[in-house]
């Protein structure tokens, strides 16, 4: 299936999608302080995280679930340029992983809340998110975390 937008247009709409400070990731920020927890922003940790919070030694990742290839309903392989595209996001899941283990192995604790928990079908209210994810934060409990959509 062909693009409807010249690709002019479609590079100018790809390049206008942000990578920090998102919508989702302020309210994240936003709910984590209300309860307390504080954290560090533009980390040069490996992975580039969104969220660190060092006295916990806890790294947060918000991923969208398009670009990370996260299998639900918010995902779906374009119609073009399929190869390209299971590349990219191939190597994204990879890159993931990858980050997530070499954070683990030097003694951090890594959460992931991905897109679809807050957003379509399965989303779950903010509160919820945010209150799972600072339990699981002062518990102490595992090394992993993933927050997704509630029909998971």
């Amino acid at each position: 299936m062909a693009d409807i937008v010249p690709p002019e247009v479609r590079s100018r709409m790809m390049a206008g999608i942000r990578g920090r400070d998102t919508k989702p990731e302020l309210k994240l920020r936003s709910g984590l302080h209300r309860l307390g927890l504080r954290f560090t922003l533009n980390s040069s940790l490996l992975g580039k995280p969104d969220l660190v919070l060092p006295k916990h030694r806890v790294i947060v990742f918000f991923h969208g679930c398009f670009w990370h290839g996260h299998d639900c309903p918010l995902f779906r392989m374009p119609g073009t340029r399929q190869d390209f595209w299971r590349e990219k996001i191939g190597k994204n899941r990879e890159r993931d992983a990858t980050v997530s283990a070499s954070l683990k192995a030097a003694g951090w604790r890594v959460a992931v809340v991905r897109e679809c928990a807050i957003r379509g079908a399965g989303k779950r209210p903010w509160e919820a998110v945010c209150g799972d994810l600072a339990a699981w934060i002062r518990e102490d409990q595992g090394q992993a975390l993933e927050i997704a959509a509630m029909d998971r």
